[in-house]
């Protein structure tokens, strides 16, 4: 069913360009028709957003997402801070080949712009995370298609999104979504923390609790009582108020929660939650690979569960993959980029985006291809694309780490700095974006430059820094240990300097420190 309404909205959008192209449309009525198919008219080109759900691809996606490059763009790909992929150089009248191709792996850009519910987002670590309550990705998945084409929310005053996550550490940034979801058990049963109103932008706001534990098999009717007030409440006459935080900080969080309960009362008699046998049919799509099963079954019935550490700790139990003329160089990126999987004898890869001088989120076709290869080969053929715009392969056994490593170092994609100053989340700016103020891409290449000794980045710790062009905050620059906001000062570019932010369980908004910098003297700032 999902495969036919993507050709069919394929074969609808192929025809629109061939009007617009011939003329019988305008840009005015073509705009909102490309929006809702993904694409965007940026300062050189079109832009084109492909939906990644909640971050998880497998090998065959990720090569078409090679292919893609190759084909439409320029040979690379840009991971955003939504768990998607944006081309920034198509050409208009091969839109409805492009789309075609993503269609043959069951992939598409529908939902990626417009006011609507946006890609739904989750933690990287979904399935292999030791911490988490249960998998949040069946529930993410259900969220999906509730929302696609859904009638009552394909216009809402403004666009939405959403975050389920199943951790008590936020590897999402759910607090700042306009819906955040934490999975939570209370006297052994599944149920949803429900917090609303988070988001960044103009006016950035933390999500309150609206409510502590949803039973889980109401998630779908609280989740549709929640769109329901703000459908009805939200605000259509400015474009700045429009957004739901703004309407619960003029209700207030309480009275908020008020309506949403009794929206509920009414939605909950509708009928929509799904059966216990159609979410059971969508939790089998993420059931764990049988290897990992096989292990975790071994760890209960020996009682040793998987050690939760230093990787390169636990390999000491193994010397052979301690050794080798390059150990010094692969210790530095176990630890750093390699962490703990809840099945012993298994690991979590974290693939920077991040080379000293590179653009962050950046992949070339070439890099596409090796990172799908060792997907397939190695982490029982599944990625994930992560919101700070780096991959994870989640399954890799960690006898196969000297061999994965090896293979991302040749691709020039075993950069040791997860979670270091050089990691940095930057949106595309002023080189591509007709929104920005300050271009975000070189001033990024210039910090992670300033920084490049590894040794002196792993001195100063984790340290998260994030750099938007403009105020509407691509770049997370808000919940950024270090926040930079490109702003336009009377025709020059400026850069603020923001200090405190968080987007993990600690959640925290960065306050602006002052007068602004240039290009130069903010890269000065951030290393006084």
């Amino acid at each position: 069913y999902d495969q036919a309404m993507v050709d069919a909205r394929v074969a609808e959008f192929r025809d629109q360009v061939r009007r617009r192209m011939s003329g019988e449309l305008t840009e005015d009525q073509f705009k909102p028709l490309r929006l809702m198919n993904g694409l965007y008219l940026q300062l050189h080109a079109y832009m084109l957003r492909v939906a990644i759900p909640y971050g998880t691809l497998d090998s065959r996606q990720m090569r078409m997402l090679a292919h893609i490059a190759r084909k439409y763009d320029r040979d690379y790909g840009h991971f955003t801070t939504r768990q998607n992929i944006q081309y920034n150089w198509i050409k208009l009248e091969e839109c409805g080949d492009l789309l075609a191709d993503l269609a043959s792996v069951e992939m598409h850009a529908i939902q990626t712009s417009g006011n609507c519910i946006r890609n739904i987002s989750s933690d990287q670590y979904a399935g292999a995370a030791a911490d988490e309550v249960t998998d949040p990705r069946p529930w993410a998945e259900l969220l999906r298609q509730w929302s696609s084409f859904h009638p009552e929310f394909s216009f809402l005053p403004r666009k939405f999104k959403i975050a389920v996550i199943a951790s008590d550490e936020d590897r999402a940034a759910m607090r700042l979504h306009d819906i955040g979801i934490k999975l939570v058990e209370r006297d052994g049963a599944l149920g949803a923390a429900f917090y609303v109103g988070g988001g960044m932008g103009r006016t950035p706001m933390i999500a309150p609790l609206i409510k502590d534990f949803v039973p889980i098999a109401d998630f779908q009717s609280y989740a549709e009582a929640c769109l329901r007030v703000y459908n009805r409440y939200g605000r259509r006459d400015n474009i700045y108020k429009a957004r739901i935080k703004i309407l619960i900080h003029e209700l207030g969080a309480a009275e908020y929660a008020r309506q949403v309960e009794a929206e509920f009362a009414e939605v909950k008699a509708l009928g929509i939650d799904p059966p216990a046998a159609e979410l059971e049919r969508i939790a089998a799509f993420f059931a764990l690979p049988e290897p990992i099963e096989e292990q975790l079954r071994h760890s209960r019935e020996s009682g040793n569960p998987a050690p939760n550490g230093d990787i390169w700790d636990v390999l000491a139990m193994d010397p052979r993959l301690r050794e080798g003329d390059d150990a010094d160089e692969f210790e530095p990126w176990v630890r750093q980029n390699v962490k703990p999987h809840k099945a012993p004898g298994y690991a979590i890869v974290n693939i920077s985006l991040k080379p000293i001088g590179g653009i962050p989120g950046d992949a070339s076709s070439t890099q596409m291809d090796v990172m799908a290869d060792l997907a397939e080969r190695y982490s029982l053929d599944e990625l994930r694309v992560t919101h700070a715009q780096n991959i994870v392969l989640p399954h890799v056994a960690q006898r196969d780490l000297p061999a994965v490593w090896r293979a991302l170092r040749d691709a020039g994609l075993a950069d040791a700095n997860l979670d270091l100053i050089s990691d940095i989340i930057a949106c595309p700016g002023l080189d591509y974006c007709s929104l920005a103020n300050a271009r975000s891409i070189p001033v990024a290449q210039k910090i992670a430059r300033r920084f490049a000794d590894l040794d002196r980045q792993r001195d100063l710790g984790e340290l998260k820094l994030k750099i938007s062009g403009c105020i509407n905050a691509c770049g997370h620059h808000h919940a950024g240990h270090i926040g930079i906001l490109g702003v336009d000062r009377k025709g020059v570019e400026n850069y603020q300097l923001l200090l405190g932010g968080s987007g993990a369980e600690d959640v925290s908004l960065g306050t602006i420190t002052g007068p602004g910098f240039d290009e130069d003297g903010i890269v000065d700032a951030v290393e006084r």
